[in-house]
């Protein structure tokens, strides 16, 4: 079986630093996983992120759907989808405007999904992005993810500053999406306890460095959290 993510021996060192952002990390993931990225800020969360998105170059060899981040970036971002905490919505449009922008820009979006997608929620099509709240950017966004036949998802702290309502719809809804395909998901979170009931494998970072990746089959039930701040406390 072909990795949908496959990762080796990947470090990145940003020019203005002497310390690596990310040391030899390996990890491959296929269909039906979710991987929790998990560590607290400054670990390599984002810079790990930002090399499997293209976004910046890196020592080892990363595949997502078996195509290259960087020289193979505009056929990648067709299978491969990022929701961040950060609005990168246009505020400017119309959810509707949106959504037929997005229709045209990406050949397997599906804007009637979208739309009865949101046609569960409060959010109504003719209101702005800018009018909109946190909850609901993040429930549009979703929506345009959904109705995309996106491989691989990569949620970097998606839930942030959201409330409980909006957060239960979400993973209600990334749930019933993930089920539906041969997908994967890599979640990156500091809110261990949202996530664990999700995840299939966990990889933690700590100053650059994996310090622990199990499969949670691994890892009883309840103790992900407990884990966590253990390997935060140790010396590496």
């Amino acid at each position: 079986m072909t990795s949908l993510v496959h990762v080796k021996h990947v470090s990145k060192q940003y020019s203005d630093s002497s310390q690596q952002a990310i040391n030899d990390i390996s990890f491959d993931l296929n269909a039906g996983q979710v991987l929790g990225l998990l560590g607290h800020n400054g670990a390599g969360k984002s810079t790990l992120i930002n090399a499997l998105l293209g976004a910046h170059r890196y020592q080892g060899n990363i595949r997502i759907n078996g195509l290259h981040p960087i020289n193979q970036h505009a056929e990648l971002m067709q299978h491969l989808a990022y929701i961040s905490d950060v609005n990168v919505l246009p505020e400017w449009m119309s959810v509707k405007q949106l959504l037929k922008y997005t229709s045209g820009i990406h050949p397997s979006f599906d804007i009637d999904k979208a739309t009865a997608v949101l046609s569960n929620t409060n959010i109504q099509l003719k209101s702005t992005i800018k009018s909109l709240s946190k909850g609901m950017k993040v429930q549009v966004h979703l929506a345009i993810v959904i109705a995309t036949n996106t491989k691989v998802l990569i949620l970097d702290e998606p839930t942030l500053g959201l409330d409980l309502l909006y957060r239960d719809t979400f993973y209600q809804h990334l749930t019933s999406w993930f089920n539906a395909g041969e997908r994967c998901l890599i979640i990156a979170s500091h809110e261990v306890s949202e996530i664990e009931h999700l995840l299939t494998d966990v990889l933690i970072l700590k100053q650059g460095r994996i310090v622990k990746q199990e499969t949670m089959n691994n890892i009883p039930q309840g103790t992900l959290a407990e884990l966590f701040i253990t390997l935060q406390k140790e010396s590496i």
